[in-house]
């Protein structure tokens, strides 16, 4: 029986940098779809088409990722779609898994996968991120939830795990980070807009130490050395912009999420606040 043949799709934007590592990653692919943000300026999308014959570049409008990935899925000619984004790879143990679970009917729809999260050139062992898994292979008729950050697949009917690891590198240079981290805050706190969620004194200014003590001191984010404490920091400064974005929100939409009519609230979460 041939093997089941699978689409890999690549969301990018301003990623000319790694967008052809990225490629080389998924060249096991039987097509390669590289979904870039309209706005990207630093030539992505030619760098894209340029890293292999077969890629087929498509340029839309970046609303947020999961609009964007449930917009690329069906582009896809197969029928199991395997998400990658630009600063994650693939090792061969994994591509290796992947294409002998494509050579026989998948047991499931989807299919969970850990990974290994590179934070200042250091592995990540502790402080939760080893815990960190994401469905990447799944079904085309599966899609993203409707929401503006920590979307996951849905639609399926079972997900398997698989015992290979994504490569994840989460910090290519202080202003990438930051920008990143800033774009996520506003997303996250206009999701809690949304969904009709507040943020006081208690979520403003004590929910982001116990952040830092959870991640840092319970999960043991101490035994990364300086980059664990790096990111225990940047993870709770995280966690106070995100409340305080709540805050100044509510403050200027008094209506919660009545207010997410407006044209300037629905465009907000495409640019930096």
């Amino acid at each position: 029986m041939p093997r089941i043949p699978v689409t890999a799709i690549i969301p990018a934007g301003n990623e000319a940098h790694q967008i052809e590592e990225a490629v080389d990653s998924v060249l096991w692919a039987d097509e390669i779809l590289v979904i870039v943000d309209a706005a990207s300026t630093d030539g992505t999308a030619g760098r894209a088409a340029a890293a292999d014959p077969r890629v087929i570049v498509k340029v839309h409008e970046y609303g947020y990722s999961a609009a964007q990935k449930n917009w690329a899925i069906p582009q896809a000619s197969h029928p199991y779609v395997f998400l990658l984004d630009a600063d994650e790879r693939v090792p061969d143990d994994l591509r290796e898994e992947i294409l002998a679970l494509l050579r026989e009917p998948p047991e499931h729809d989807a299919y969970w996968i850990y990974r290994r999260n590179l934070f200042m050139g250091r592995l990540m062992r502790h402080g939760g991120w080893q815990t960190d898994k994401v469905i990447r292979l799944f079904r085309r008729e599966c899609r993203y939830q409707d929401r503006r950050v920590h979307a996951e697949i849905t639609g399926y009917r079972s997900a398997g795990v698989l015992k290979g690891h994504l490569l994840h590198n989460t910090f290519g240079s202080w202003n990438q980070y930051l920008a990143k981290l800033h774009q996520y805050t506003t997303w996250a706190a206009e999701q809690d807009l949304l969904e009709g969620k507040r943020a006081g004194f208690g979520k403003v200014v004590l929910r982001p130490w116990g952040r830092f003590i959870k991640q840092y001191c319970i999960r043991l984010g101490f035994l990364d050395g300086i980059p664990g404490a790096v990111a225990a920091f940047l993870g709770t400064y995280g966690v106070f912009l995100k409340y305080a974005k709540v805050w100044d929100l509510f403050r200027r939409n008094p209506s919660g999420p009545a207010s997410k009519a407006s044209p300037r609230f629905r465009d907000s979460g495409s640019t930096l606040a």
